[in-house]
């Protein structure tokens, strides 16, 4: 039965296969894609992606249910906490300017099949919010119309009582689906016109909520009569902070452009961070009009600003807000369907997706085949299926793409630089640096140890470090460190500090509430973690980074996607059990995906070496010396050119 399991080398080929990176091009700037974006056309995508129905729904609801006129300080947090995130993406954004977003940045630093599974993710998550979407501009149409369109389809068409499907066809929510996705398919130069026009219109409507909202603002509305400024108190503010976080999930759509944009390098950190910074602004702004508008406790969740215009005398107002809140959920759409065939586009080109995805139109340069396959599954999607129940299934494919971004931009700051990289010899370490200085050349004789000693110390101050090195500072203290490849150790300590976050966030949100734990065993438990996660920092912060380049840098690595891994990690665990089965199902459905396809038309896979079977001879020889030959073993009809016969004896007189 021994013969059946698989031996340590197979074993070890077969992990090596699924942590292979992404071998780049030498010019990243190379694609068939047409690069014809600006700074302001990806700004404006990333507003669209951001600024959509939760600015007219989900500020009301946060303000009523779970902060109060506090929802500003839940905005102002969530923002922060979503720019550690984006820092981390502009940074990859800038150095691998190719499609793909969250899964190439993976693909690049951590390995092939991690990257596969965020992509899966994220392709799920596109395709669910843009049919949510979809749907809520359906309603929300539908509700001005006092539901006409909704009646007159159960009336004619009928009432589905299926499980898991919506209560009747939703035909216009399909329709604006299916026109998008045309709009899409003419390329990125009509999608990105078509979203300047929604995002005018958008921005615009909102410009007149903030004019007259202000003129309306009453400040009793924040006094201690109506509860005071923040009636949940602190545990309502990071509540409202968790559900705020996701109003921000959109700005990726600008790293998934970044193949398209005319200089990646400038614009998509610009990009990023005007879109981030105009869109925290609106959110803060639009609530503190709202909550100065009319007492809080009063709003109405569904339609808070259109109630609150109404409720002050202004119900021709409503319609604007209607108005605004339709164009806004338009540049959401826009924003899904334009990221989506572009990640599928990216899987299919690396192999590791259907070789058919990877096809670009001659004349649009844009992934047709991708847009229209994927644009009609969203149309079926918002056709007849419910989907309340699987929105909170967004939350943890984007919160989990944003852990692995952060992750990837600690190791790859602490990896080698591989064009400049010396050859390494035989035995698989760097050759050292030649030496530099008035020994180079020339040879000096030392008389006393002390004296080696002295020049060994001159040595290693002018040693120059490669990064992922331990730094020289901690070479005393930490020198069993010293003989581990560069970056090693740091890889390693990675995975310590995301398990260390995983424990320490499981007990923050389990540990009083599931786990019952004791008080000395609760704080015991979170200083462990704590210092686990601390020492993992530490760790890695005592090794060499790779110097500035031109491109931009996030600052303070590794803290800074330290935060982000471990406010991502809390707020993944802070989700429902049914959201994290589904998400087990689904990633079980990719893991099919990709060993019965991905694995094995990988692009990676190409380029490796087929193994090849050698012998090695040994010959000793009168003085004792031992001479190894190796070669490669040849069919016994046809040897090897060159080379003796492998059936030959080697011998040497």
């Amino acid at each position: 039965m021994a013969r059946w399991l698989p031996r340590s080398a197979d074993l070890t080929r077969f992990c090596q296969k699924l942590n292979r990176v992404k071998t780049l091009e030498d010019d990243m700037m190379e694609t068939s894609f047409n690069r014809c974006l600006s700074t302001i056309d990806l700004t404006l995508l990333g507003i669209g992606g951001m600024v959509g129905s939760g600015l007219y729904v989900l500020t009301g609801t946060v303000a009523k249910e779970i902060a109060g006129p506090a929802v500003i300080v839940s905005f102002i947090i969530a923002g922060f906490a979503s720019l550690l995130a984006a820092l981390c993406y502009a940074e990859f954004g800038a150095r691998v300017p190719k499609t793909g977003s969250a899964y190439m940045f993976t693909y690049v630093s951590v390995g092939e099949i991690w990257a596969f599974l965020i992509g899966w993710n994220v392709l799920l998550e596109y395709m669910i919010g843009g049919a949510a979407v979809a749907r809520a501009w359906s309603g929300y149409l539908d509700s001005i119309f006092n539901h006409k369109i909704k009646n007159f389809t159960e009336t004619h068409v009928g009432i589905w009582q299926v499980p898991f499907l919506a209560r009747y066809p939703d035909f216009l929510a399909a329709a604006v689906l299916l026109v998008a996705t045309a709009f899409i398919s003419f390329g990125a130069k009509v999608s990105s016109w078509l979203n300047h026009v929604f995002s005018a219109i958008s921005m615009g409507v909102i410009l007149f909520i903030l004019i007259m909202g202000f003129i309306l603002a009453q400040p009793k509305n924040w006094g201690a009569q109506e509860g005071g400024f923040a009636p949940y108190g602190l545990s309502g503010i990071m509540a409202g902070t968790a559900t705020c976080f996701y109003a921000f999930v959109g700005f990726d759509v600008i790293a998934a452009s970044s193949e398209e944009a005319r200089n990646p390098q400038r614009a998509v950190p610009r990009a990023i961070a005007f879109s981030l910074g105009l869109a925290t602004g609106a959110y803060i702004l639009v609530s503190v009009v709202l909550t100065l508008m009319v007492p809080w406790h009063t709003l109405d969740p569904d339609s808070a600003l259109a109630d609150a215009f109404y409720r002050r005398g202004y119900a021709w107002a409503g319609f604007l807000v209607a108005a605004g809140s339709i164009c806004a959920m338009n540049t959401v759409l826009l924003s899904n369907l334009f990221s989506l065939p572009r990640i599928v586009y990216a899987m299919a080109e690396d192999g590791l997706f259907f070789r058919v995805f990877s096809q670009v139109h001659p004349r649009t340069q844009v992934p047709v085949v991708g847009i229209v396959v994927f644009g009609l599954l969203m149309a079926l999607l918002a056709l007849v299926f419910d989907l309340e129940a699987l929105v909170q299934f967004l939350s943890i494919g984007t919160l989990l793409a944003y852990t692995f971004v952060a992750a990837s931009i600690i190791v790859l700051r602490f990896q080698q630089q591989k064009v400049d990289a010396p050859v390494p010899v035989a035995g698989g370490r760097p050759s050292p640096e030649p030496c530099e200085g008035p020994s180079a050349g020339e040879l000096k004789e030392y008389e006393s140890f002390s004296d080696k000693l002295q020049l060994v110390d001159r040595d290693k101050s002018k040693e120059h470090r490669e990064p992922g090195q331990l730094k020289a500072a901690f070479e005393p203290y930490l020198e069993f460190l010293s003989d581990f490849y560069p970056g090693e150790v740091v890889t390693v300590a990675v995975v310590t500090l995301m398990v260390s976050a995983i424990c320490l966030c499981s007990i923050l949100v389990f540990g009083n509430t599931h786990l019952h734990l004791p008080t000395w065993s609760y704080s015991l438990l979170l200083i462990l973690f704590s210092l686990g996660f601390l020492l993992s920092l530490l760790l890695i912060w005592a090794h060499e980074q790779q110097r500035s380049t031109q491109t931009f840098q996030i600052p303070l690595v590794p803290l800074s996607p330290a935060l982000s891994i471990v406010l991502n990690i809390y707020l993944m665990l802070k989700l429902s059990y049914m959201t994290w089965l589904r998400f087990a199902i689904w990633l079980l459905l990719g893991l099919l995906v990709y060993f019965g396809y991905g694995i094995w038309h990988s692009k990676e896979n190409l380029r490796e070496p087929r193994p090849q079977r050698v012998s090695a001879r040994y010959v000793v020889f009168p003085s004792g010396s031992l001479e190894e030959r190796v070669q490669a073993v040849q069919p016994s009809s046809q040897p090897a050119a060159g080379l003796p016969d492998t059936n030959t004896e080697d011998c040497k007189r």
